[in-house]
C-alpha cells in the first residue's frame, strides 16, 4: 500500500486535492446530519398523518379510526369507478363533507404560512420576518372586508381577498425597489412592508367603522380573526394551484436561499443573480400567503414561529429548513383546528389560539437561541 506522501504526490500531480483532517471531519459530520434530518422527517411526516387521523375524529360528533378508514376508502372507491358522491350513512357524510375538506385545508394552510415565513427570512436575513411582512395578509384582510361590506358571495370574498393580498405585496416592491438602493434594498422593502400593512390595515378600520354593526361588521370581525368553520371543496380547488406551485418552486430553489443567506456579495460572486431570485420568492411566498389568507383568514404566528421551531430541529440548511417547515406548519394548524373546534362549546378563532400559543413558544425560542441564529 502507498503511503500517503505517495497518494498525495499522485494527487497533486493529476490536479487534485487531498482534503486534510478537518475537512474530512466536517463532510463525515454533514452527511451524518443529512441522514439524521432525513430520519427526522419522515417522523415528522408520519406525524402529520397521525394528526389528521385525529382529527377526523375530534368533534362534536365522535367517529372511530376504523369508521375514518372505511369512510375514506368508500370515497375513493366512488372516485374510483366515477359513482355519484352520496353517502347513505351520516358518519361517512360527516367524515368525508365536513371534516375532510377541514383537515386537508389546514394542512395547506398551514403548509402554506410556514414555507413562505421560513423564505421570507432567508431572503431577508431577518429572524423576526413572517409571511406577512411585505402586507400580504393585511391587504387580503382589505379585500375580504370591502367584499363583505358590498353583500359578496363567499367565492367573491375569496378571490378580492387573494386580490388584494397580491395587490399589497406588488404595491410594496414597487416602493421598496424605487427607495432602496443596492445595500439598502433589503431593508426598504421591510420597511415599506410595514407601512403598506398599516395603510391596509387603517382601509379595514374604516370598512368595519362604516359597516352595519348587527351583519356585516360580526362577519368581517370573525374573518379577519381567521378560521376553517366554513371551508368547502371549492375553497381548496382555488387556492390550491397557487399553493402548490409557489411551494414546488421555494422547494426546488431552497439551495439558493441558502445562498442569498451569506449575503448579496457572497451570492453574486458565486454567480447568483440576487435581484432576479429574490423577486421569484417573493412572488412564490406571496402567492402562497394570498392563497391561505383568502381562505383561513388572518391567522398569524405560523410563518414567525414554525421556521425558528423547525431550525432548532433540523438546523439552517433550507434542504432541510424548508420541508421541515412545511410539515411542521401543517401538524401545527391541524392542531390548533382540533383544539379551536372541540375546546369549547362555541368555536374559537383560530387567530386568537394561533396568537396564544404562539408568543410564548416564541419567548421560549428566543431564550433558547441567545446565541444568535443562522
Amino acid at each position: 500500500m502507498p503511503k500517503l506522501e505517495d497518494q498525495t504526490r499522485q494527487h497533486k500531480s493529476s490536479g487534485t486535492r487531498v482534503l486534510n483532517e478537518q475537512e474530512l471531519s466536517l463532510l463525515a459530520e454533514q452527511e451524518r446530519s443529512s441522514g439524521r434530518n432525513g430520519i427526522i422527517l419522515v417522523v415528522l411526516g408520519i406525524s402529520v398523518v397521525a394528526l389528521a387521523l385525529v382529527s377526523f375524529c375530534l368533534g362534536r360528533f365522535s367517529v372511530s379510526i376504523g369508521d375514518v378508514v372505511s369512510s375514506l376508502g368508500a370515497l375513493f372507491s366512488r372516485l374510483a369507478s366515477g359513482q355519484s358522491l352520496t353517502f347513505e350513512s351520516a358518519v361517512q357524510t360527516v367524515v368525508v363533507n365536513v371534516r375532510l375538506p377541514r383537515v386537508i385545508a389546514a394542512i395547506l394552510v398551514g403548509a402554506a404560512l410556514a414555507v413562505a415565513g421560513a423564505s421570507y427570512q432567508g431572503v431577508f436575513r431577518n429572524p423576526m420576518v413572517s409571511s406577512d411582512i411585505l402586507g400580504a395578509s393585511a391587504g387580503a384582510g382589505f379585500g375580504a372586508s370591502i367584499a363583505i361590506l358590498l353583500g359578496a358571495p363567499g367565492a367573491v370574498v375569496q378571490i378580492a381577498a387573494f386580490a388584494c393580498g397580491l395587490l399589497a405585496v406588488f404595491v410594496t416592491y414597487a416602493i421598496g425597489n424605487a427607495v432602496g438602493r443596492n445595500d439598502s434594498s433589503t431593508l426598504a422593502l421591510v420597511l415599506a412592508g410595514i407601512v403598506v400593512q398599516a395603510l391596509f390595515q387603517a382601509f379595514v378600520g374604516i370598512i368595519k367603522y362604516i359597516a352595519d354593526p348587527y351583519s356585516q361588521l360580526p362577519e368581517i370581525t370573525y374573518w379577519l380573526m381567521g378560521s376553517l368553520a366554513t371551508v368547502s371543496f371549492d375553497d381548496i380547488a382555488f387556492m390550491l394551484a397557487p399553493l402548490v406551485i409557489g411551494c414546488v418552486v421555494l422547494i426546488a430553489l431552497r439551495w439558493r436561499i441558502n445562498l442569498l443567506s451569506f449575503g448579496d456579495e457572497e451570492a453574486t460572486a458565486l454567480g447568483v443573480n440576487t435581484k432576479r431570485l429574490r423577486l421569484v420568492i417573493i412572488i412564490c411566498a406571496t402567492l402562497v400567503t394570498s392563497a391561505a389568507v383568502s381562505t383561513a383568514g388572518q391567522v398569524g404566528w405560523i410563518g414567525l414561529v414554525i421556521p425558528h421551531l423547525s431550525r432548532m430541529i433540523v438546523g439552517p440548511n433550507y434542504k432541510h429548513l424548508l420541508p421541515a417547515s412545511l410539515l411542521m406548519g401543517s401538524g401545527f394548524l391541524l392542531l390548533v383546528d382540533d383544539v379551536a373546534r372541540n375546546i369549547m362549546q362555541a368555536e374559537i378563532p383560530l387567530g386568537i389560539l394561533t396568537a396564544i400559543i404562539g408568543a410564548p413558544v416564541f419567548v421560549f425560542l428566543l431564550l433558547k437561541s441567545r446565541k444568535g441564529w443562522s
